[in-house]
């Protein structure tokens, strides 16, 4: 029976069919091209397709160690489980997204980055083993080590050279549940770019941009970083009792889809004035549970409803540094000319993959993985309603990140053009691992099918 089915952005929306985890074996067999598909917060149709397998009922744990922090699970588990778990035993994620309800396996394929990338890097950098089922049924076990080609193709891959069963990686040891965080307020991308260098021994930084704003203002926003507080820290406060655990927070929905009149550029300015201007001071130093640092939306059940039925587009980039400043610039420029402000803009720096150690490697040599997002400079994520002249917008901006030697992220994408794709990732390396592992085309995604990522 077909059913729609959307990802977050709620665009695109496609009729499929959805089959259990425990039907891979029916549709293998009778090699129907299908993708699996975990909590469906990628934004796009990189996890839709005419016949969709549920990831999630994949979600077993299997072993921990409590002196290594080496964690073994199956893919479907969610990043929520994990932090409910061992956030009390006193363990936290290696590298998270902006939101926890993503599983393990959705985390691997799409190479999810966090606040902490210049100085651990993307998600696949903490893995050291997964368990892989190919389309033909064979199991195969793959690492930094072992079968590396597979390792390479499964991460940052969208699911598209194998089903993740099973991964193993380590969590970090943590003292406390809550982060150490401060706040700096830019007065313009100048003085943020001045901020991120004060803080680039920080681990964690990540700002909120203001890209309405012109002139003298341009690229004003607030910077915020943060360290797991220690026992120390927590001295003084009231979290000292309880320090592995936190309060349990009001969730709040949003019911229904909010009218399209609603998020304009008056509103939107009004939001990102309001946001600017109730952080006062230029420096503020606070104790935050790691809910409220890491994922402030996901106390919003349905926040993606606010951008109406149509849906949204999240538009990520990544310039290189030598570019970064200038293409940045360019692009707040253009989002503030033609006011298609966006009030979920998100900013960071990223490091430099190949000088970031892979844990379960020989020496510690990094792997490099064809489709993931990530290399050192700049990235801009913004969210924008979907629209009659978005697609022009939207193509002017891609002009942009081109010109300037950047990317997007496949995990955001729901309209990226085969052209510019093929032009901004080593695509043909990635074919050649599709070859060996999916040669029939067997695991297939609308995004795939877009974007020509055929074996």
């Amino acid at each position: 029976m077909l059913k729609k089915v959307a990802n977050w952005g709620n665009f695109p929306v496609v009729n499929a069919n959805i089959y259990s985890f425990n039907r891979l074996n029916h549709l293998r067999q009778t090699k129907v091209p299908f993708i699996v598909r975990g909590l469906g917060r990628s934004y796009g149709d990189a996890s839709l397709s005419d016949n969709i397998i549920d990831g999630t009922k994949n979600n077993h744990f299997l072993e921990f160690d409590e002196q290594t922090g080496l964690l073994t699970c199956e893919g479907g588990v969610s990043l929520e489980e994990i932090l409910d778990i061992f956030v009390p035993r006193g363990w936290f994620l290696p590298v998270t997204p902006g939101t926890k309800f993503v599983t393990v396996a959705g985390a691997i394929s799409s190479d999810v980055h966090g606040k902490n990338h210049h100085c651990e890097g993307s998600f696949h950098k903490h893995v050291i083993w997964m368990e892989v089922e190919l389309p033909t049924g064979k199991i195969v076990e793959c690492s930094p080590q072992k079968n590396v080609d597979l390792f390479r193709a499964i991460c940052g891959g969208m699911g598209l050279c194998g089903i993740i069963k099973k991964a193993k990686f380590y969590l970090k040891k943590i003292e406390t549940a809550y982060i150490k965080q401060k706040t700096y307020k830019a007065k313009n991308l100048d003085e943020m770019l001045e901020y991120f260098e004060q803080s680039k021994n920080a681990t964690y930084t990540v700002a909120w941009m203001d890209c309405l704003a012109r002139g003298k203002s341009l690229g004003r926003g607030i910077l915020f970083t943060g360290e797991h507080a220690t026992l120390e820290d927590l001295k003084s406060t009231k979290f000292y009792k309880n320090p592995l655990s936190i309060k349990k927070k009001i969730k709040f929905n949003v019911p229904f889809y909010f009218p399209s009149f609603v998020l304009n550029p008056l509103t939107v300015k009004l939001f990102n004035f309001l946001v600017y201007n109730s952080h006062i001071g230029k420096i503020k130093e606070s104790i935050v549970d790691y809910d409220k640092f890491f994922y402030p939306l996901d106390s919003i059940h349905n926040w993606n409803r606010i951008y109406g039925k149509k849906g949204f587009v999240q538009y990520q980039f990544v310039l290189p540094e030598e570019n970064g400043y200038e293409g940045t610039k360019k692009i707040i420029q253009e989002i503030a000319k033609n006011k298609m402000g966006s009030f979920l803009v998100v900013f960071k720096l990223f490091g430099n993959p190949d000088k970031i150690p892979q844990k379960g490697s020989k020496n510690g040599k990094s792997v490099s993985c064809p489709l993931s997002f990530p290399e050192e400079g700049y990235t801009l994520a913004l969210d924008f309603p979907v629209e009659k002249k978005l697609p022009e917008f939207l193509e002017v901006l891609d002009q942009i990140v081109q010109e300037y030697g950047g990317r997007l992220y496949l995990a955001k994408d729901s309209r990226m053009s085969k052209e510019f794709f093929y032009s901004t990732y080593p695509v043909e390396e990635f074919l050649k691992l599709k070859r060996k592992f999916d040669p029939e085309n067997i695991l297939k995604s609308k995004q795939s099918e877009r974007l020509g990522i055929y074996a």
